[in-house]
């Protein structure tokens, strides 16, 4: 475990002990090396910022940290751990968006002040001059600060149980939370990381992630200091402009861990061409780590395929389990081993049961697992109703304990005690995170089977959204994979299924509705016995998705219900007839 109670004494080691390691390298335009950060280097950064945080009285208080991909988020990071104040991340504004979520955010946390670099400076303040929640926050431009003003930093009476950051919510089911996460949490995790992964000092890492995510920040930016390797990072949308960055920087560092959510795989598989597999070297990739999301059986195999040319192997590919209440990582596999699959008849599914398939079931789920559990985290299977231990075979809520386990929500006693003080019916242990995540595990392996607040239940049934939703994507070209989402309404009485989805844009102009939707309602019918009451097909990159890339399925219900969704074909069904009727034709 780890010898170091807090991020500063961690640090200041390195610092010490390893002043000119490299610790970050970021890549501009995820290609050029711009930027390099030691050890020293940052700890020098940190102490100057946190100094000029400490002369403004800020310690205790909250600072909202707004940067653009690069190293300054880092040692604006540090620099709030060094002075005591707890850091908010979150995403830059873009101009003229709205300041929704960023306000309820700042609102929320109490935020002191805005840390940011000189160059959005005068982008933020115009945008915020704008909003009155905003506009007396005090901003400062972290990357003016002399670093000089180091020697000035009075060490703080920090320890293990202080607050290191909040890490809000995606909001992908409700307003944003504050989850308050500890010095202690993040030690404790990312030594569960170095574990899961077999971080060694001969590793080295690759992120694109977002650094306000927590999967960006945790995995991509303080497990490579925690373990002592280096990263090599780029932006977001460097990777997603074009994919093969990422393996190229794989293959050019030797990299041996990486990862993202399920979408990156599919954006490499579908963009790579066989001319940039040759210049590709995946033979050193021993973690490709993906969570997130669904992780889906087809694209781990098809993955593993296209690569093996680049000398990229199946066992490589590490499908994982985390979320921000938890720190980052609940659940993971055993290095270097085969990804798990398990097939089970979808109708048993939909009855929370699971039956293993044969070979000629016709009505099956592919569902993949997700490790299990490491050091002291302990994972049961409850019944979110009756809050009692599920049978074996049986799908439940997903609850953990451990000392991953974060401190709760930001000012939010009730949804905390909810949330984080679960008790197991007719027991004396202790307290459980409620997830909000279905699954079951299997010979001690985890597998997700879907989000208890997202589950479908049409008559009685069971139906996971993201399986509508990659059955209606794959229906038809034109349809934008992991751009849709499946929800249910009431009309007249009974659970209805309604099906948003954004279509390509080089088929927006000549957009046949009635052959969109034919395809859709068709493949739905057969792959899930369903009917779909209405199809409303969006414009290119208009849904609703979280500051992570999750989709908002509440908010386009919303979108739905109140009529707010950037439509241009829809079509609801008419009981009246037997027959489809259209109520929309294409428009721009």
């Amino acid at each position: 475990m780890s010898k170091f109670l807090t991020w500063i004494e961690l640090l200041s080691y390195r610092a010490i002990h390893q002043p000119d390691k490299i610790a970050y390298i970021f890549l501009q335009e995820g290609e050029k090396e711009t930027l390099r950060l030691s050890y020293q280097q940052l700890d020098i950064l940190s102490r100057a910022i946190a100094s000029q945080l400490q002369s403004l009285e800020l310690t205790g208080e909250r600072a909202l940290l707004l940067y653009p991909p690069g190293l300054e988020f880092i040692a604006a990071f540090f620099g709030c751990l060094y002075a005591g104040v707890i850091a908010v991340p979150a995403y830059p504004p873009r101009p003229n968006q709205k300041m929704t979520r960023l306000s309820a955010i700042v609102s929320d946390a109490s935020a002191k002040i805005v840390l940011t670099t000189n160059s959005l400076l005068k982008n933020i303040k115009r945008s915020f001059d704008q909003n009155s929640e905003l506009n007396t926050l005090h901003i400062l431009a972290t990357d003016n600060i002399d670093s000089n003003q180091a020697k000035n930093w009075q060490k703080s009476e920090i320890n293990s149980e202080n607050l290191a950051f909040l890490q809000y919510t995606s909001g992908s089911t409700g307003t944003p939370k504050g989850v308050m996460v500890s010095h202690d949490n993040l030690l404790h995790n990312c030594e569960y990381m170095k574990q899961a992964f077999a971080f060694t000092p001969a590793s080295v890492a690759v992120s694109w992630l977002p650094s306000f995510h927590d999967m960006g920040l945790i995995l991509g930016i303080l497990e490579p200091l925690y373990t002592g390797v280096p990263v090599i990072l780029m932006s977001p949308t460097a990777f997603v402009q074009q994919p093969i960055r990422w393996l190229q920087a794989i293959s050019h560092y030797n990299a041996t861990h990486s990862g993202g959510p399920n979408f990156a795989y599919e954006l490499c598989i579908n963009r790579i061409t066989q001319e940039q597999l040759a210049t590709l070297d995946l033979s050193t990739w021993r973690f490709a780590y993906n969570g997130a999301e669904p992780v889906r059986r087809h694209t781990l195999e098809r993955f593993a395929k296209k690569f093996q040319p680049c000398g990229f192997r199946s066992n490589f590919l590490y499908p994982c389990y985390g979320m921000a209440e938890a720190t980052l990582m609940i659940s993971g596999g055993l290095g270097e081993a085969e990804p798990v699959y398990c097939t089970v008849k979808a109708d048993e599914l939909a009855q929370n049961q699971i039956v293993e398939a044969s070979s000629n079931t016709q009505n099956v789920r592919q569902l993949v697992g997700c490790g299990c559990e490491w050091l002291d985290t302990k994972i049961v299977i409850a019944d979110p109703e009756s809050l009692t231990q599920c049978l074996l075979n049986q799908v439940g809520e997903i609850w953990i304990s451990g000392r991953s386990v974060t401190q709760g929500y930001w000012q939010r006693p009730e949804q905390t005690e909810e949330t984080f003080k679960a008790q197991l019916r007719g027991t004396k242990e202790q307290p459980f995170l409620r997830t909000g995540d279905l699954g079951f595990l299997k010979d001690g392996e985890l597998f997700i089977t879907g989000r208890l607040k997202d589950v479908i239940i049409i008559r009685g049934r069971n139906h996971y959204p993201q399986d509508i939703e990659l059955t209606v994507q794959q229906s038809h070209p034109a349809l934008r994979p992991d751009w849709g989402a499946a929800f249910a309404v009431e009309v007249e009485g009974e659970e209805r299924l309604v099906v948003v989805q954004e279509v390509h844009r080089n088929y927006l102009r000549e957009l046949n509705v009635d052959e969109l939707v034919g395809a859709i309602c068709e493949a739905v019918s057969e792959q899930h016995e369903l009917q779909v009451y209405a199809v409303l097909l969006l414009k290119t990159a208009s849904i609703l998705k979280t500051s992570s890339g999750k989709i908002q399925r509440h908010a386009c219900k919303n979108g739905f219900l109140t009529g707010n969704l950037n439509v241009v074909g829809e079509w609801r069904q008419n009981f009246n007839e037997n027959r489809p009727h259209l109520l929309g034709t294409s428009r721009e």
